[in-house]
């Protein structure tokens, strides 16, 4: 049973039996203090480039803070625990405290990944993620993917307002339950994968501009923030090391780094983070690393990450099933040759303009890439979440559609994301949620109900009154995911499925390539790939309401969902795969 631990270049270590090391990136101060409860204050050394350092007499459990000026103590920025919530003390931690049960997992290759996103809170924290693991193993998941748990303002938060990114926020649990939840995910042969934001921290509980203004860009800014400034070495290695820290210390098997465009001057951050994180894991250990990139930028894929979610399939799928034109789906008219591209290349914006985005360009070519480039999904906690009312597919589509549609998501050959829930047909909405004081809520209720104000649906006041206040309890409790009217006929379908995945396109996934695809109808696709063997996956899904002729000539199906006709046509709101071995 081993113990990891992943030395920083900040924060508190431990250095000896009751003595740690504390250290400050706070260039423009002249001097700090370092607080430790019970202790008489600690003038702490400054060193070049802006760093502070002292020693103090203590050990895990000890709380601490930093003086960087008169009436300002602040938490350490690289704190592994809170005592309380962001705006008190760090705790010292000791992070070899875990014994690992499965200390020689290594890991799963990219191909067989099926990943489940889920939110930790609302399914009753790091212990409670964990009583699931059974279940979702059983259905054919091979990865969970956490939204991010570092410590945010409040007790209930998507995550994507976090302040401290090496503290696992106390809502969820203790640092050794998120490690606990790790390792038994291990042992069942599952993969955990954590979202990560490195583009902003949210207001309230940041300090960082108080003594290291230079943390941030001063001509550049977020939808969410201040820029961060990963031109400048210390901030480079804060997040470098947190990528590492969780994936060396806490054990996870990969990252998803969220909103990367949004990273000013990112290119050479993501060089540098892939790298590293390469040469450092162990050998033979399989680490994935997935982006979130609204440039649709390919270069990355190529140059060290895994994977990126795809947005633009999903848009083309969301159109099919439910008509919906507002917002970014009023790009992908024609969804049907839209998918068709998707499925083909990747993406579907290559560098054309986009009506949404006034015209500018979005993307590059991506159909050179591995198949497994590209992360599909039907929802996303983005996707139901930033909708007024937090609805899902289910509430939305034709359930016949809906099927196909997961039926074409669980059988391509690009990777599946599922979203919690809709395994059992979930109903439930799942709303934007937070917990902020009166004065930030107020503004994040009003702000949230006027950005809505462009949507003809929400033009009346008394409409936008009605989308729910993200900072009420209500809103978050309305959000767990409770299993549908249907929910054993789902699970079944999602089971049936995700076998066939396993044992017919998941092990040929390896140099697969496509072999083209199209839209057969005005709501219906047909796509063929050669797999990494020589096997040929076809896939036809038609969401409309007329048969469709297909391409070629069909055989046997290796699964339908709906009505294959065999007489060469794709019946309406039907899916079917066929596999011919090489």
């Amino acid at each position: 049973m081993r113990r990891f631990a992943r030395q920083l270049a900040a924060g508190a270590e431990l250095v000896g039996a009751g003595r740690a090391r504390f250290r400050l990136w706070a260039p423009s101060r002249q001097q700090v203090g370092l607080e430790i409860d019970g202790q008489p204050p600690i003038g702490m050394r400054c060193t070049p480039g802006g760093w502070f350092e002292a020693e103090g007499e203590c050990g895990p459990g000890a709380r601490y803070r930093y003086r960087v000026k008169p009436g300002l103590s602040v938490p350490d920025p690289a704190s592994r625990l809170q005592a309380d919530d962001v705006h008190g003390p760090s705790v010292v931690v000791d992070p070899a405290a875990y014994a690992w049960r499965h200390d020689d997992w290594l890991g799963r290759p990219w191909r067989e990944a099926v990943i489940y996103e889920l939110h930790a809170g609302l399914l009753g924290g790091f212990s409670g993620v964990a009583e699931r693991l059974p279940a979702l193993a059983a259905l054919g998941v091979t990865a969970i993917e956490l939204m991010p748990v570092a410590d945010f303002p409040g007790a209930r938060n998507w995550g994507y307002d976090g302040v401290l990114p090496y503290a696992p926020d106390r809502a969820y649990g203790a640092p050794d339950d998120l490690k606990a939840l790790v390792d038994q995910a291990h042992g069942l042969g599952l993969c955990v994968i954590l979202d990560v934001v490195y583009n902003h921290f949210d207001p309230d509980g940041n300090y960082l501009a108080g003594y290291a203004p230079a943390f941030f860009r001063e001509d550049r800014t977020t939808p969410w923030g201040g820029a961060v400034d990963v031109r400048q070495p210390a901030v480079r290695r804060f997040f470098i090391d947190n990528a590492l820290y969780w994936l060396m210390e806490y054990r996870f098997d990969g990252l998803r780094f969220d909103a990367v465009h949004a990273i000013p001057d990112h290119a050479d951050f993501l060089d540098a983070m892939a790298a590293e994180i390469r040469a450092a894991v162990e050998p033979g250990r399989q680490v994935w690393l997935l982006l979130e990139n609204g440039d649709n930028d390919a270069e990355p894929l190529r140059r060290g990450y895994d994977g990126q979610w795809n947005d633009d399939v999903h848009h083309a799928l969301h159109v099919l099933l439910t008509g919906e034109r507002d917002g970014y789906y009023g790009d992908y008219d024609q969804p049907a040759a839209r998918l068709a591209r998707g499925l083909a290349e990747g993406f579907i914006y290559q560098g054309e303009g986009s009506a949404h985005a006034g015209g500018a360009a979005r993307g590059s070519p991506s159909a050179d890439l591995p198949v497994t480039a590209f992360v599909d999904f039907l929802q996303n906690h983005d996707q139901v979440g930033n909708r007024a009312f937090g609805e899902r597919l289910t509430t939305l589509a034709d359930p016949d559609a809906l099927r196909a549609a997961v039926g074409l998501l669980l059988l391509s050959p690009h990777i599946p994301l599922l979203f919690m829930g809709e395994e059992v047909g979930a109903r439930t909405p799942f709303l934007f949620f937070a917990d902020h004081g009166p004065d930030l809520a107020d503004a994040v209720r009003e702000g949230r109900r006027r950005e809505f104000a462009r949507f003809a649906r929400f033009a009346d006041p008394a409409e936008r009154a009605r989308i729910p206040d993200p900072n009420a309890p209500a809103t978050y409790e309305a959000s767990r995911p409770e299993p549908g009217p249907d929910a054993d006929a789902w699970r079944a379908l999602y089971r049936e499925l995700l076998a066939l995945r396993a044992r017919h396109v998941a092990p040929r996934l390896d140099g697969a390539r496509s072999l083209g695809a199209a839209a057969i109808g005005e709501r219906a696709v047909a796509a063929r790939w050669r797999l990494g063997d020589g096997a040929v996956l076809a896939l036809a899904a038609n969401f409309g309401t007329a048969p469709a002729a297909l391409p070629w000539t069909p055989g046997a199906p290796l699964t339908a969902i709906g009505e294959a006709s065999a007489d060469g046509r794709i019946a309406p709101r039907s899916f079917a795969a066929w596999l011919a071995q090489p």
